[in-house]
């Protein structure tokens, strides 16, 4: 699983809310491209992108289980989970070459975000030394 991260610090790009229509269309253009190939290459599972922080919500159990929810925004959120990517390919090496060129996904006036991509592997059971 590839997981897209947005983060507020040590980036130095600013929001998507303020990048120009062009250049959103861009980004979500580089992002189709990538998942056609991917599906080509027959190693995209799935694929998804997520609305931001001010649309996210945090549920618990509450009394007796009923959920309790606390909506958004976060105004204390420096990262959050922007999309993800779940691949079925070689090995580790090739997942983190494809989460390397999704890192390069185009921003502002065309240049790559180099937003940070993590590298999970999807597990269907406990490790065998369990």
């Amino acid at each position: 699983m590839l997981l897209m991260q947005f983060s507020a610090v040590g980036t130095d790009f600013p929001p998507i809310e303020t990048w120009t229509p062009e250049e959103i269309r861009a980004h979500i253009g580089f992002m189709g491209e990538v998942n056609e190939k991917l599906a080509a290459a027959g190693e995209l599972v799935q694929a998804e992108g997520l609305g931001g922080p001010h649309q996210a919500r945090i549920v618990r159990a509450g009394e007796g289980g009923a959920p309790v929810v606390t909506e958004g925004p976060f105004a204390e959120t420096k990262e959050f989970l922007a999309g993800w990517w779940i691949v079925d390919c070689e090995d580790v090496e090739r997942a983190v070459r494809i989460a390397a060129h999704i890192s390069t996904a185009p921003g502002p006036g065309g240049r790559p975000l180099n937003m940070p991509i993590e590298v999970h592997p999807v597990m269907s059971a406990p490790p065998q030394e369990m």
